[in-house]
Parts: structure tokens; sequence; C-alpha cells
């Protein structure tokens, strides 16, 4: 099929036109400059058009590819703000902790105990108010029994869980909690109970001793590990027990359990 359309004739015009071409575009000694001139004349419009429509494509890629850098650019940048921002989060935290904690520090009579601070990590995930989580443990000197509680030497609990750098304490309201206590007015002696994670009820107090709604209960220091003096609460109700042989008397803690962000581990 080639042979048939490449006749001696078609060649020979083939060569002819690439000569003259070739002489037009060499243009030795400039003979050809009138034709030349003539066919660039004739083709300036088309290369305006083409050149013009090159930059054009050229312009809209350099145009996308800038859109794609600052896209990298941007998110560059909003990791870095990000990591920022968690950076001042933690500060800003580490200074109201120190902040509480230098507060508390100064309210917490470390002239009469070996106290040892710590910040709440966790409580009862069921709003009961029975335990808190501390962040110091056996590591810290914490040990079992040891009382706990919180500015101005108030009672909250007892630690009755170690590990090594955390520790559980059990506070006055669960039901497993008793604690020698006295009315500090009337000098009357019970025992402090919880109920339950609903709070706490002064009980076994004779019915000859005298109890007073206001009065303050403090501890003992009766019967355990626990020194005398600490405050519980005020007297919120007084009343007869269910068998009538003593009284009762609900008390009122001094603090709110799940507000506390730091207590103290009495070690001595």
């Amino acid at each position: 099929m080639s042979r048939k359309y490449l006749t001696p004739n078609i060649i020979k015009f083939l060569a002819v036109a690439v000569i003259c071409f070739l002489l037009i575009f060499l243009n030795p000694q400039s003979f050809f400059n009138p034709v030349r001139g003539l066919f660039l004349s004739v083709a300036f419009p088309f290369q305006k058009t083409f050149y013009l429509l090159s930059r054009t494509i050229a312009g809209t890629g350099e145009f996308l590819g800038s859109i794609g850098d600052l896209k990298k650019e941007n998110e560059s940048l909003l990791k870095e703000n990000n990591e920022l921002s968690a950076e001042i989060a933690q500060l800003n935290d580490e200074k109201n902790e120190n902040g509480s904690l230098r507060e508390q520090l100064g309210l917490a009579p470390k002239q009469k105990f070996n106290l040892e601070a710590a910040f709440v990590i966790g409580q009862d995930p069921q709003r009961l108010g029975n335990w808190v989580m501390i962040d110091k443990g056996s590591a810290d000197g914490i040990r079992e029994e040891m009382p706990a509680i919180v500015f101005e030497g108030i009672l909250i609990g007892k630690v009755s869980e170690v590990t090594t750098h955390s520790a559980k304490i059990t506070l006055l309201s669960d039901s497993n909690s008793v604690v020698n206590v006295v009315d500090s007015e009337t000098a009357s002696r019970g025992v402090l109970k919880g109920e339950y994670g609903l709070g706490v009820l002064m009980d076994m107090v004779s019915q000859q001793e005298a109890l007073n709604n206001g009065d303050t209960v403090v501890t003992s220091g009766l019967g355990s590990n626990i020194p005398r003096g600490l405050l519980i609460g005020k007297i919120q109700e007084v009343r007869s027990s269910g068998d009538k042989l003593f009284q009762q008397a609900v008390v009122v803690p001094r603090i709110k359990y799940s507000k506390m962000d730091v207590v103290f581990v009495i070690k001595n």
C-alpha cells in the first residue's frame, strides 16, 4: 500500500519542498529574506496566539501548584498551632494546679503532721462519693489506714488500697467507713458511719449525752491511728436510733467530696 502512494513524482515533490523549506529558514547569505519575511508575517498571528496560550497554560499550572503548596503550608501551620495550643493548655493547667497546691499547703497543718500532698486523679464512677484515687503511693511513703485530710485539717477518709504510684482513699461517706468522733461543744462521743455515699451519721451516742443542731463534730482520737481534733462537719439533725437506745446525728461534711482536687495524707 505504501509503494502505491510513494510514486517517483511524489518523492520528487517532497524532496523539492523540503529543500525549499530548508533554504528559506536557513537563509544562506540572506537570499530568501523577502520570502522568509512574508512567511513569518503570515505566521505571526498564529505564533502570537500559541505563545499567549502557552503562557496561560503555564500560568495556570503555576497557580494550581501554588494552591497545593499553600494547602500544605496551611496544614503545617494548623498542626503547629494545635501543638502550641495543647502546650499552652498544659502549662495553664500546671500553673493552676501549682497555685491550688500552694494555696492549700498554706492552710494545711504542716506544723502538726508529716503531710504528703497529692492530686485527685479519679473518683467513684457511680457518683456515690465512696472513694477517690490520688497520684501518690507506696513510693512516696503512703500506707493503708493512713488518714487523709484537706486544707485546715478536715478529715475526708482513710487510705484503703496502695500501689507504687497511686492510692485509693475510702471516704467517710462510704458504708464501710467507721471513725470515732466527738461533739466539740458538749464532749458527747459517738461513732461516725458512712451512709452509702449519701452522707455521714454520728451514731451510738448515749441518750444521756447532749447533741445540738449546729454543733461541730471532730475526731476523738480513740481506737485508731486518726489524730484527735480533725474536723468532720456540723450536726444538721438529731434523732433517736431505731431501737431507741441511742441518739443519732446527721452530720454535714465541711467539704463536698466531689469538689476536691488536692488532698494530704498524714504519714506520721
